[in-house]
This record gives C-alpha cells, sequence and structure tokens, in this order.
C-alpha cells in the first residue's frame, strides 16, 4: 500500500465514465488519469500566475 495521502472525489457518473475512458484508451488506472489531468492544469496554472509556494501543513 502506498504512503502517499489520500483524497475523497465526488463527481458526477457522466464524468467519471469519461474519466474511465479516458484511462482505459491511456493504458492508465481512473486514479492516475485524474493526477495527470490535475498535474496539467497546475502547471498551466503556475505558467499564468507563478510558481506556487508550498508550505509544509501537518494537517493536509
Amino acid at each position: 500500500m502506498s504512503n502517499l495521502p489520500r483524497f475523497t472525489l465526488r463527481i458526477s457518473k457522466n464524468l467519471l465514465q469519461k474519466v474511465k475512458s479516458m484511462a482505459e484508451y491511456n493504458g492508465r488506472s481512473k486514479n492516475k488519469e485524474i493526477e495527470i489531468a490535475v498535474k496539467r492544469q497546475i502547471r498551466d496554472f503556475e505558467t499564468l500566475h507563478g510558481t506556487i509556494e508550498i508550505i509544509e501543513d501537518s494537517e493536509d
């Protein structure tokens, strides 16, 4: 089991089915497909607005 933090995501059935289709097409799990999408969104955000400073917090 991974030591990575867990995060519950609530999304519509339609959106989850689309993620599943994309994941299958790309040979990935739904979790990995969502992780890649989030990374791309963060990259695009930081390109426009600058790097997001990470402050270590034991609560997250």
